[in-house]
């Protein structure tokens, strides 16, 4: 059987559809309070009780050194293990501005590029040579120009150079839908992972990779179960996800920790995932993951500094755009954990020399288009960035480029993460926005559709999103910022029930009209019904405007460079600052840096 399938026969597909036993308890276990809530959130700050030392457990130098050192490990009565973990990292190739938010600014430093990267984990494999495994959690080879200019073919080579050990595909690998999914995840030479995708269209529904591996380190048996976020079909456009079904990690968890612990001896089970920062922290408190010792997460490219304890596992999560390097020590003695030391490391020009042959490679994988992505179509005098919950400099500039072309009140884009920061020159006090950055805020040229919507009906969509956003309800989540817009203005409290958080909407500066019609727009989304926009769904007169993401853009930046975006009160939050960088969950010590 091809290594794209589930091996049967190994008992790799062995699984038990087990139901959550109480719901009332799960729903009272992730509300959190409006006290709270505006406690914390306004210090930019998720959770209850932060401790005094918020950022230096398990990483300090000392500490490390201390365990590479340990003598029971060099008389080899303990076992010592390394995971190197990186994920989102979005086809970004290059090094390049990275956001930081200290002392409640933004600094902006350079990091990351698959040259820089590569240096830096050879160094770190150095440290434990033999002993160490390296993973992706996914949204690797979708981005970028070149990723979308060749369907993540390019990316893909310059990741097995890296020589990953094991992969995860992420929300986003489906964009090129399951044909190329499939074609570009067997590209790749390391291990492939993933418990809950399945293929709808052949008869045996069976699994498109295997939904475990077993890994021996240090003497050390460890088991890895790999799930993606089941949102995806709904999250994405319908159409990439074609062919394929999602499943929820209640359905068989469970029954993999047994399979990897009793019939596979394993020492230590990891979740690798790809479900968002709520849903991990949701999964880690669950019954069904008793025996998961990590869950290695992604998706929301939140920078974990100190693995976050649940009930049965501790949760990571390692940044986004190869900018970050999660890396995990763990000492065993005696079949149990003696030390362990997590960190999160930055992926640091200044520090890692750029590997050359990386350097000539990426260089190679640019050369067919690199004329074109280095064109200058626009330029900022204030950083483009991605990085608020509610409202970002970024988006407000392509929602603005929407309504400007369609004509219509309201400009709609979803809560995108991709894109590193676009940053001004400290000299000039200019940055050039070019063809290649485009590409990186909008991998997918789509059609802009437009249509009328009643109040009522903008009304209805945005208590949705808004859930979607906030809902105390982890497994509602669509990985935590929110829907963008132009030509709207809204006020609303994240910590009021489900439907009852807007307080007020103006529209072109006008009072909102719950019988009214308002012109709508947004990018089309693959297979979503022609009188669906951005999940407003019924809407009337839905029609095609004739213009594509990208042209929109290059007209909107010839017409208006340069331009000056900044937050300016779109989404306005009771309980929360404009500057809110992270989810809402309860009782979890955790800051966004």
């Amino acid at each position: 059987m091809s290594e794209n399938k589930c091996n049967h026969t190994e008992g790799s597909c062995s699984c038990s559809h087990e139901e959550i036993k109480n719901e009332a308890e799960q729903k009272k276990q992730h509300d959190y309070s409006r006290r709270d809530f505006i406690r914390y959130g306004s210090m930019g700050l998720i959770g209850a009780k932060m401790s005094p030392a918020l950022s230096y457990w398990l990483q300090d130098d000392g500490k490390i050194k201390e365990m590479l050192g340990n003598k029971a490990v060099k008389d080899g009565k303990a076992k010592h293990f390394t995971i190197l973990h990186t994920a989102d990292i979005h086809a970004q190739l290059d090094t390049h501005p990275e956001f930081f938010w200290e002392n409640n600014k933004d600094v902006y430093r350079n990091r990351g590029g698959f040259a820089t990267l590569k240096t830096m984990l050879n160094e770190l494999r150095k440290e434990n040579p033999g002993n160490t495994l390296l993973v992706d959690g996914g949204d690797c080879f979708q981005g970028s120009a070149v990723a979308s200019l060749t369907e993540g073919q390019a990316i893909v080579p310059l990741m097995n150079n890296i020589k990953y050990d094991l992969v995860l595909p992420g929300n986003w690998e489906v964009i090129y839908k399951k044909k190329m999914l499939l074609k570009d995840m067997n590209m790749y030479t390391a291990k492939k992972i993933c418990a809950n995708m399945f293929d709808s269209e052949d008869e045996k529904h069976e699994l498109l990779f295997p939904p475990y591996q077993v890994f021996t380190l240090g003497g050390v048996k460890i088991g890895f179960v790999g799930y993606n976020d089941p949102l995806t079909p709904i999250r994405q456009s319908p159409g990439y996800s074609k062919g394929i079904k999602f499943t929820k990690p209640e359905q068989d968890l469970a029954s993999y920790v047994k399979l990897l612990k009793e019939d596979n001896k394993c020492d230590m089970v990891f979740v690798i995932s790809h479900m968002g920062m709520a849903q991990q922290l949701y999964l880690s408190n669950q019954d069904y993951a008793n025996g998961v010792d990590y869950v290695l997460g992604a998706d929301t490219h939140e920078r974990i500094r100190k693995p976050i304890q649940g009930k049965y596992s501790k949760v990571t999560e390692p940044g986004a755009f190869g900018s970050f390097v999660g890396k995990l020590d763990i000492i065993i003695e005696d079949g149990k954990i003696k030390d362990e030391v997590y960190q999160l490391i930055d992926v640091d020009p200044e520090k890692y020399k750029a590997d050359e042959e990386m350097l000539k490679l990426v260089e190679e994988a640019k050369a067919p288009y690199k004329k074109d992505l280095v064109t200058v179509i626009g330029k900022t005098t204030t950083p483009l960035m991605r990085y608020f919950t509610l409202e970002s400099p970024m988006d407000n500039m392509i929602t603005d480029a929407l309504r400007e072309k369609a004509k219509t009140d309201i400009a709609i884009s979803n809560g995108f993460r991709f894109c590193h920061p676009i940053v001004p020159d400290k000299k000039t006090g200019v940055a050039d926005i070019t063809i290649d950055h485009m590409w990186s805020m909008l991998p997918v040229n789509s059609a802009i559709h437009k249509g009328d919507a009643t109040g009522k009906q903008i009304m209805t969509w945005l208590e949705d999103e808004l859930d979607k956003t906030f809902s105390p309800d982890a497994t509602r989540r669509f990985g935590g910022w929110l829907v963008r817009f132009s030509g709207m203005k809204i006020n609303f409290t994240i910590a009021n029930e489900r439907g009852k958080r807007v307080n007020s909407v103006t529209i072109g500066d006008k009072p909102f009209d719950m019988n009214k019609l308002y012109s709508v727009c947004a990018c089309e989304r693959d297979g979503d019904p022609d009188d669906t926009i951005c999940r407003i769904t019924n809407v009337q007169h839905a029609r095609e405007t004739g213009a594509l993401l990208h042209d929109t853009m290059k007209e909107y930046l010839a017409a208006h460079s340069p331009v000056s975006y900044k937050i300016e009160g779109r989404a306005v939050a009771t309980d929360a600052p404009s500057t809110l960088l992270t989810q809402i969950i309860a009782g979890v010590d955790y800051q966004f840096r």
